[in-house]
């Protein structure tokens, strides 16, 4: 296959910043330059398009997401943008309703936010009891890190009285009893006992959510965090062929041997569109979930600082793993402390620059831990759509002083740190149009600048989920610009948001996405 994508403006990420044409051969770029230059190129095997000015920009690169959640975000009930618990119950009865729900099936309800709800607090198994018993359901939050269980789940799972809390965890009780809401590791630990739905369904999941991404000119992506659970499904994914974007998976350490015996030809390198390129581990939860761990108290606590998920012993071990397996390592930390302890540890461990540590997140990262991340070598991964979606609920928990700082995108890039933006889906939309928006403006739902101080340009925005995503996941020969040699992954838009007013930058829309010189997406 042999094509000439020309009279385009193609913003190439290199120093040679626009260019007007590409020559893409089997899928790589053969070269890049001038209309004249590139049009000489041509034969009579030639397929040439005339892009009538569209820009083109290597197609974005995912640095951190879930993709089983995305797909099995279509198997169940959205409470997006739910503004109180009556909605949310209009909301559940009506899927029960338009999917024919039978009395005993499980129900998933996901992406509520109690921060947005006129009762300003998390749903209990008492509500969920009131419209629902004859399910088990499970409601979780949109941080992914809490959620609610109704009295029939509790029973299926075997949550009762006597059940001990769990360290890096708390399951809630009111006299003794559940509530039915869980925090950390003891809702992922429940959560993960709820059977999921047939892997036929599941696939159908996988499908429409891989369209998503593309939808948003996105080719590279990232299963974030794989535990045993996921085994079966990527067995079937793998042998449905149906793969077309790259996704990079991470296990976490109890898996890990397993994910590699299951997938030899997928460690290290890609296979039917799939390699294992790491571990991931979870050190602590959400800051908006008030269970990010800080080294000072949130607002309106005497003592509280949220708490860790792992231990310092098992953090060192996850460490010395991937380093003696060449394997990189993702670390979610929002909170200072969490932070802290990763970056230090990475230290004791020593020379982990090799494997390119991740702190995903980072959102309350400190200039000296950035600093000290800087030195070793890590590479901060940056919710940086968290100062729209939950700025304001930030200000609330740690002051305006302490929530101007979250994301210090600009205080990484002064300090020459190689960055990376993500959105964390499901958590948000993968729309990196609309997180180089948030990185550039800084302003929240209510309309507060948000540090503006931390403010970056739209290019270094664009770097964050270009090239500087391709080193995260030592692609950088090969994906994140459009030069000679590298594959032909690319997005055309119907604007350049290097010269679109920057209110307007998250209305720009994809019109396609190409993958090895092929379009999986157009508009």
């Amino acid at each position: 296959m042999r094509k000439i994508l020309f009279n385009a403006n193609v913003i190439t990420m290199e120093d040679n910043l626009y260019s007007e044409a590409i020559l893409i051969e089997d899928g790589i770029i053969k070269d890049v330059g001038t209309n004249e230059k590139i049009l000489e190129k041509k034969d009579e095997n030639t397929e040439i398009i005339d892009m009538k000015k569209k820009t083109i920009l290597p197609a974005f690169i995912d640095p951190h997401s879930h993709f089983s959640a995305v797909a099995n975000s279509y198997l169940q009930v959205s409470l997006n943008n739910c503004k109180s618990f009556e909605e949310i119950k209009d909301r559940i009865l009506k899927y029960i309703k338009e999917n024919n729900i039978k009395e005993n099936e499980w129900l998933i309800a996901s992406e509520y936010d109690h921060n947005n709800l006129k009762e300003q607090k998390h749903p209990k198994k008492d509500f969920l009891d009131s419209f629902v018993p004859n399910n088990p359901v499970v409601m979780q939050h949109q941080s992914g890190h809490v959620g609610t269980f109704n009295t029939m789940a509790l029973e299926l799972l075997g949550v009762n009285n006597t059940t001990p809390q769990i360290e890096g965890g708390v399951i809630e009780k009111e006299n003794e009893s559940p509530t039915g809401y869980m925090e950390e590791l003891a809702f992922v630990k429940y959560l993960k006992m709820v059977p999921m739905p047939s892997i036929d369904k599941l696939l159908e999941g996988y499908e429409k959510a891989q369209n998503k991404y593309l939808s948003y000119g996105i080719t590279t992506l990232q299963e974030g965090y794989m535990s045993k659970e996921l085994l079966p499904l990527y067995k079937a994914l793998i042998a449905s062929k149906k793969l077309k974007v790259d996704v990079v998976g991470y296990p976490d350490y109890a898996s890990i041997e397993e994910f590699k015996n299951e997938f030899p030809k997928s460690y290290k390198e890609y296979n039917e569109h799939f390699k294992i390129d790491g571990l991931k581990m979870i050190l602590d939860g959400s800051p908006q979930g008030r269970t990010a761990w800080m080294k000072t108290p949130y607002v309106g606590e005497k003592e509280y600082k949220g708490y860790p998920n792992m231990k310092a012993e098992d953090i060192e071990k996850n460490i010395k793993y991937a380093k003696e397996n060449n394997l990189q390592i993702l670390a979610h930390c929002n909170g200072d402390a969490a932070a802290e302890e990763f970056i230090d540890i990475c230290e004791k461990v020593g020379n982990v620059e090799k494997i390119r540590p991740v702190i995903i997140h980072a959102q309350l990262i400190t200039n000296a831990e950035l600093e000290k991340a800087k030195k070793l070598g890590l590479i901060p991964s940056f919710f940086v759509a968290h100062v729209y979606y939950w700025g304001d609920t930030h200000i609330k928990n740690f002051g305006l002083v302490r929530a101007s700082k979250i994301s210090p995108v600009k205080t990484a890039i002064n300090n020459d740190m190689i960055y990376t933006l993500h959105q964390d889906s499901p958590i948000i939309e993968p729309n990196m149009l609309e997180t180089i928006w948030c990185a550039v403006k800084r302003q929240t739902k209510e309309g507060k600048f948000l540090g503006k101080d931390e403010c970056i340009s739209v290019i270094q925005a664009l770097k964050g989920v270009t090239i500087n995503a391709a080193y995260q996941y030592f692609e950088e020969n090969e994906k994140g610009s459009i030069k000679k040699g590298k594959i032909a992954d690319l997005v055309v838009l119907d604007k350049d948001p290097l010269k679109t007013e920057i209110d307007k930058i998250r209305n720009i829309k994809v019109l396609e996405t190409i993958k090895s010189g092929k379009t999986l997406y157009k508009l």
